[in-house]
C-alpha cells in the first residue's frame, strides 16, 4: 500500500479514535438532543453561520466515516434549523460525506477487490453504467441497507462519481425531510421508532419501486425481442 493511502487511513483511524474516546456516541442520542435544544438554538441565533457551518462539517465527518449518529444529526437539523433548512443542510452534508466515503473506498481499496474478484464484478459494473442512478434511487429509498454499506459497495464498482452523487442527493431527500420535519417537532418525539412508521417505509418501498421501473421495462423489451430475434437498437 502507498505512503499515500496509509496517510489516509492513519488521518481517518486517529479522527475514529478520538471520537470513542471522547465518548461522543452518549452525547448522540435523543435525550441529549431534547436537554440540550434550547442551548443549541440559542447559539444559532447568535451565531448563525458559524453553526451551520460546524454542523455540516460535523455531519460529512459522520458519514465519510461510517460512524454513528447520523439519525441525531438529521433530527438535530430539524430542530435547530426547522424543517426545510434542516433538510437542505443535513442532505447536502450526508451527500458530500457519501461521495467521501466512496472515494476513499474506492482510492483505497478497489484496486484490491477488483484484482480478486475482477470478473465477477464485469457484470455488476456493466449494469451499474447502463442503469446506475436508477438501482442507486431504489437503495436510497428503500431502506434494505444501511445507509454507510451503499457509500462502501459502490466505491468497489465502477458507478460514476456524478451518478453517485445526485442519486444519492435525490434519493435521500424525502428520508431526509421525514427525520427533519420530525426534528422541529421534538417535544412529540419519545423514541426514533416513532418516526419511521409502517406507512413512512411503506411510502419509501414505493418510491423506490417507482425507480426501477424503467429498469425492468428494458429488461422485459429486451427478453422479448431476444425471443423474437428483433434487435433492439
Amino acid at each position: 500500500m502507498s505512503r499515500k493511502k496509509l496517510i489516509i487511513l492513519a488521518i481517518a483511524a486517529v479522527i475514529i479514535a478520538l471520537f470513542f474516546y471522547f465518548d461522543l456516541p452518549d452525547y448522540l442520542t435523543l435525550d441529549s438532543l431534547k436537554a440540550n435544544r434550547s442551548r443549541l438554538t440559542a447559539v444559532y441565533e447568535e451565531h448563525g453561520f458559524a453553526v451551520v457551518s460546524v454542523f455540516i462539517t460535523l455531519y460529512i465527518l459522520q458519514t465519510a466515516l461510517s460512524l454513528p449518529g447520523a439519525t441525531i444529526f438529521s433530527l438535530a437539523a430539524g430542530a435547530i434549523f426547522g424543517a426545510v433548512m434542516g433538510t437542505v443542510y443535513a442532505v447536502t452534508a450526508a451527500t458530500i460525506g457519501a461521495t467521501l466515503a466512496l472515494l476513499a473506498t474506492r482510492y483505497i481499496f478497489r484496486d484490491a477487490v477488483q484484482n480478486k474478484f475482477g470478473s465477477k464484478l464485469d457484470k455488476i459494473n456493466r449494469e451499474l453504467s447502463r442503469e446506475g442512478l436508477n438501482y442507486l434511487l431504489f437503495l436510497r429509498l428503500v431502506p434494505l441497507f444501511p445507509f454507510f454499506m451503499i457509500n462502501l459497495a459502490a466505491g468497489l464498482t465502477n458507478i460514476r462519481l456524478s451518478t453517485f452523487f445526485f442519486g444519492t442527493l435525490i434519493g435521500i431527500i424525502p428520508g431526509g425531510f421525514v427525520y427533519c420535519n420530525a426534528g422541529a417537532s421534538l417535544a412529540s418525539i419519545n423514541s426514533i421508532g416513532d418516526i419511521a412508521s409502517p406507512r413512512v417505509l411503506g411510502s419509501f418501498a414505493l418510491l423506490g419501486l417507482f425507480a426501477l421501473l424503467p429498469v425492468l421495462y428494458r429488461k422485459i423489451k429486451n427478453r422479448r425481442n431476444v425471443g423474437t430475434g428483433v434487435k433492439d437498437e
